[in-house]
């Protein structure tokens, strides 16, 4: 009786252990990944959606014959993502999706989560229709977030009608709700908005594991934070409402986005590696 052959490493490129090629990502700031800055490119946010690409490429029989792009922009209300980014996603034949929305409108002020996840329905409806895989995202719980906390149960509604969504869909539901490392401090960038590289790389791990594709990303190990003093946490927190909560605060009176006049950081789906990547079109990032 013959052995059977030996399961093949992640790592090996001879033996995909997915079957994506083309994959493009929609959405707002999170999937644009604002929080998780590029050291060797000014202006340019990795983010989750670039970390998935990247493990998903080294896992394909040559790199250069898996592509990514990624249209989404920060601020963007669901009904803009529906306008502006998936007939252009479609257009690129992707045989993944991934399409976070819905967020921004959530914590708006009388933002409803059954209105919004109507829009979602009919926005992952057209995306599924080309025959890609969809997944889409719930949001995290901000229960301990400050200001974001009072808002814990709309998301909660919101959660429950992206899982209705999905089944409707058949899509594949990546569930930060339920991603319970996201609740520790580390995992948010300064402005307490937006998720930090270590948040970024949490998220990546959960996606793969979603999408049931094996990975070699190491979970991070936080050290025991320092214990800070009152006035130190004081200082801290009066840093952070001018610095970022006033004036987020005010682009939502005003009406304004943090991403007016940008576009896309990665229009095209190209491969990851052996061409150069698109710089982000954000190099005078304004929150």
């Amino acid at each position: 009786m013959s052995e059977s052959p030996a399961a093949p490493h992640p790592g090996d490129s001879l033996h995909p252990v997915h079957p994506w090629r083309r994959y493009v990502a929609l959405g707002d700031s999170f999937t644009e990944g604002i929080g998780d800055p590029d050291p060797d490119r000014p202006g340019y946010h990795r983010g989750w959606a670039d970390r998935v690409a990247e493990e998903l490429a080294h896992r394909v029989p040559g790199e250069e014959d898996f592509s990514y792009a990624n249209l989404a922009i920060r601020g963007r209300l669901i009904d803009q993502i529906a306008a502006e980014q998936v007939e252009p996603a479609l257009e690129l034949r992707p045989d993944l999706v991934t399409v976070c929305a819905g967020g921004n409108d959530v914590i708006r002020p009388g933002g409803d989560p059954d209105a919004i996840a109507v829009t979602l329905d009919g926005l992952v409806g057209r995306l599924a229709s080309g025959g890609a895989t969809v997944v889409v995202f719930t949001g995290p719980d901000i229960r301990d977030t400050p200001v974001m906390g009072r808002i814990r149960g709309k998301v909660a509604i919101y959660n429950e009608n992206v899982h209705t969504v999905a089944l409707r869909h058949d899509a594949v539901v990546a569930d930060l709700w339920a991603l319970r490392d996201l609740t520790r401090k580390d995992m948010w960038a300064a402005d307490r908005l937006h998720f930090s590289p270590t948040g970024h790389h949490t998220i990546t791990a959960m996606v793969l594991e979603t999408l049931n594709v094996p990975h070699d990303l190491v979970p991070f190990e936080p050290k025991p934070a320092v214990q800070r003093t009152w006035r130190q946490a004081r200082t801290e927190d009066v840093h952070w409402a001018r610095e970022h909560l006033m004036p987020w605060v005010l682009r939502r009176l005003r009406r304004q986005s943090s991403g007016d006049g940008l576009a896309p950081k990665r229009p095209l789906a190209e491969p990851l590696f052996g061409h150069p990547m698109v710089r982000g079109s954000a190099a005078d990032e304004q929150r």
